[in-house]
């Protein structure tokens, strides 16, 4: 049973940094061994990759988030981070976490997100 907790969100002026922290359980396979990734949902949207990293720690950024966010893990502790620096009102959204290859599945389990508003 894939569990993910997502948390970290919060209201920030524009400018500023949060760091995000999701805690995975229940894969078939230690969380070490997945690709996990970061998405977003902006309002009345789908979800968008935003960054993955792999478990060799290759890390990969859409634009939107190039230059600005941080993905790391901490394989120890089965959490993945999102640090978010410089944030625009444009990043207002709900932040999910998941392995790669878990999003792909039908019927995928995602958890609740946590919100990210950034006001101008």
């Amino acid at each position: 049973q894939v569990q993910l907790v997502e948390s970290g969100g919060g209201l920030v002026q524009a400018g500023g940094s949060l760091t995000l922290s999701c805690a995975a359980s229940g894969f078939a396979f230690a969380f070490s061994e997945y690709t996990m990734a970061w998405w977003r949902q902006s309002p009345g949207g789908q979800r968008d990759l935003v960054a993955r990293i792999t478990p060799s720690n290759y890390r990969n950024y859409e634009n939107i988030a190039k230059g600005r966010f941080t993905i790391s893990r901490d394989n120890a502790k089965d959490t993945l981070y999102l640090q978010m620096n410089n944030l625009t009102p444009e990043d207002t959204a709900v932040y999910y976490c998941n392995a790669l290859s878990e999003a792909l599945k039908r019927g995928a389990t995602w958890g609740q997100g946590t919100q990210v508003t950034v006001s101008s």
